[in-house]
Formats: structure tokens, sequence, C-alpha cells
């Protein structure tokens, strides 16, 4: 079996290598700057100290050019001299080099630092900025400089966005109350045809059938584009301490047959937990939730849910379902609407591709989120986490 061999190396040998953001960028290119700008100039100091230093003479003349004394031996002991002091010239410089390298490395992380911290603080507050709050802006003051400028730029952006946005959410429930009002008038009309004296042939009847499971079928429909546009406008509306096991349990049973059908297998694990929020859109998200796990589920499957705080500000439900192995990045894109995996997904009946788009957009709306991760021994994990929980006694609810 081949192993890598840098994963049996010890912790204390392996090599910490920082992250190459621009910051160190731009601390390693100061400190290069002034290494090479500094040896340059201790060279060029250097060479002229060689050349143009005091050199002694060899012997003492007068004004008229008559030779009055040689020194004999004196050169020799200058020139002696003045080598030992270039040799130290060099040594010491090489060290104020060395000591101001590190220096300079030093003031170029505090001088990146202090130039990136615009960028940093535009970075920070886009993270923050999703398509629930896009009405919020960086807003950046001080003068028109490139960070201001990009603030501008994204500000710009986000306006554009929003209008995007708010005009897709109007669509949609406009829609959808639109279609109403045509549907409702599709089924009067087979009222009025299945009413009339003397009876019906029995084409008519069945027909009649088909058509009323189509006209149920497109009110789920514009019954989830309603949820998805009311959730996604983040019109939460009338909120209180919602207790979250009953609308599991709710779920649960309201599937008994589909779940007693496909031969599935739950198991619960469940925390007496509640929530602040609207009690409508909750059920609807456990609904959607527990529906798409039961209907994607493959006959003899599995399905565990776990309910429980997850610290004192947050509580989580977990929904493991079994099934074949999922490709990660195909089971990210479900929380989009109308996205679906596999054939059985798209070639479901029953399905719009809207359960998990409304459980996302629900969720965001109450401050939660919706995490789908695809699980390594096959299936999908659903991972809801709502903040606000009171965790409550068993033994103190019923005194």
């Amino acid at each position: 079996m081949v192993t890598d061999p840098t994963l049996q190396k010890p912790p204390c040998l392996r090599v910490l290598v920082p992250r190459p953001t621009v910051r160190w960028q731009l601390t390693l290119l100061y400190g290069v700057l002034f290494v090479i700008c500094g040896a340059a100039l201790l060279a060029i100091t250097y060479f002229l100290f060689q050349k143009f230093a005091f050199i002694p003479p060899k012997q003492i003349v007068d004004p008229n050019g008559r030779t009055i004394a040689r020194l004999e031996g004196v050169p020799t002991a200058i020139d002696a001299q003045r080598s030992i002091g270039l040799h130290r010239l060099q040594l010491y410089s090489a060290i104020a080099l060395g000591i101001m390298a590190i220096v300079s490395v030093v003031l170029g992380w505090l001088v990146a630092g202090r130039v990136l911290a615009p960028f940093r603080t535009i970075t920070a507050t886009t993270e923050r900025i999703s398509e629930t709050n896009l009405n919020e802006r960086l807003a950046m003051s001080g003068p028109r400089d490139e960070p201001r400028l990009l603030a501008d730029t994204i500000d710009r952006l986000l306006e554009r966005l929003d209008a995007a946005f708010e005009a897709q959410r109007r669509f949609v429930a406009n829609a959808s109350h639109e279609l109403r009002t045509p549907l409702a008038m599709m089924r009067t009309t087979l009222d009025v045809a299945i009413a009339k004296p003397g009876g019906v042939p029995p084409q008519t009847l069945e027909l009649d059938a088909e058509l009323r499971v189509d006209l149920d079928h497109a009110d789920e429909l514009l019954e989830s584009f309603l949820a998805l546009a009311r959730a996604q406008n983040g019109r939460v509306g009338e909120q209180g301490q919602v207790a979250f096991e009953p609308l599991i349990t709710d779920a649960l049973c309201a599937r008994a047959k589909q779940i007693a059908a496909k031969r599935l297998a739950v198991e619960t694990h469940l925390s007496p937990v509640e929530v602040a929020g609207n009690p409508t859109l909750l059920a609807r998200m456990v609904d959607n939730v527990i529906e798409n796990a039961v209907r994607h589920n493959q006959p003899d499957g599995s399905i565990q849910l776990t309910l429980a705080p997850l610290n004192e500000q947050q509580a989580q439900l977990t929904i493991d379902t079994g099934g074949p192995l999922l490709d990660p990045s195909a089971v990210a894109q479900l929380a989009q609407p109308f996205k679906r995996l596999g054939q059985d997904r798209i070639g479901s009946p029953n399905g719009h591709g809207l359960g998990l788009s409304i459980v996302a957009a629900v969720a965001a709306a109450h401050d939660g989120s919706l995490e789908l991760q695809a699980r390594p021994e096959g299936g999908l994990r659903v991972q809801i986490t709502l903040p606000g929980p009171t965790t409550q006694r068993l033994a103190g609810a019923t005194r």
C-alpha cells in the first residue's frame, strides 16, 4: 500500500508556511527592496572609501620637487591598517544591513496592514451581506482613493442586485396570486360539467379525475411559490416561542402512509426545544424537509432525526437519510429553486424542486441557516440551525 510520506511526519517536523496573502507579498516586497537598496548603498560607500580614502605618500618633497625624506616602512603599516579598516567596514556593514532587513520586514508588515485595512473592512462587510440584507451598504468615507472607489463600485453593484432580487420576488408573489383565479375557474368549470343532469360518460369522469390531480399539483406549486416569496422577502409575520418537537412529530404522522409504503426505518432523538419565530413558516419548513427525506428516500431506507440545542443561543435539527453516494458539488446546489438530483428526483411526479429552497429561505428569514452534505456512506444530511432556543426539562414541565 502506497502512503503519502508527508502524512507520516510528526507535528514537530512540519513547516508552517504563511498563506500567500497580499500583506505577506507587500511585506516581502518592502523587505527585498530595502535589502537591495541597502546593499547597493553599502557597496557604493565601500567602493568610494577604497578608491579615494587617504593613501600615505612614500616620500616627502619640498615645494621645488626635491625629496627631503623617504618614509620607508610607513606606507606599508598604513596600508595594513587601511586593509583592516576596510574589512571591519565590510563586517559592520553586513551586520547593520541584516539588522535593518529584520526591522524593514517588521515595519513593512505594519505598513502593509495599515494600507490594506480598508480592504479588510470592505471584505468583512461584503461577507455579511446576503440576499436577505442587500439594502446594507459599505458607505466608506474618506478621500476618493482606490479603496473608496472600490467600495463605491460595490455599493452600486449591491443596488442593482437589490433591485433585481426585489423584482424577482414581486413577480413570484404577484404571479402566484394572479394564477389562483384561473385555477379556481377551471375547478368551477369541472364542477359544472360533472353536475349535468342525466349523468356524464365514463371517459369524462376519468378526464375530470386526471384534471383535478393536475390542478392539485398546480395549487401545491403556487403555495410553494407564495411561501418562498414570503420567506425571501423576510416577512416572518407574527412571532413567538414555538415548540419544535411537535412540528416534527406532526410532519412524521402526516406521512405515516408513505413511510410505511417504502418500509422506511425512522429513528428520532428529539430534545424539547423552543425557538423564536413564526409558527406557520416553521411548520412549513419542517414539513418540507421531512417530505424531502421521505419522498427521495429508497425503499427499505432509513431516516434519522436529531433535535438538540447546539449551544445556549442555537438549536439544530439534523436529518440523515440513506441512499446512494451523491455528488457533493451537486448537493450544495439543492437549496436553489428547481434543483434536483438524479433521475429519481427529476422523474418524481409530485416534486417541484422548491422544497429545500423554501427550507433555506425560512431558515434565513429566522436568522438561521441550512447546510446540505453528501454522507460518505451514501444519502443526504440536512442540518437546520436556528437561533434563540429555550431548552426545557421534562421534569420541570410536568410539575
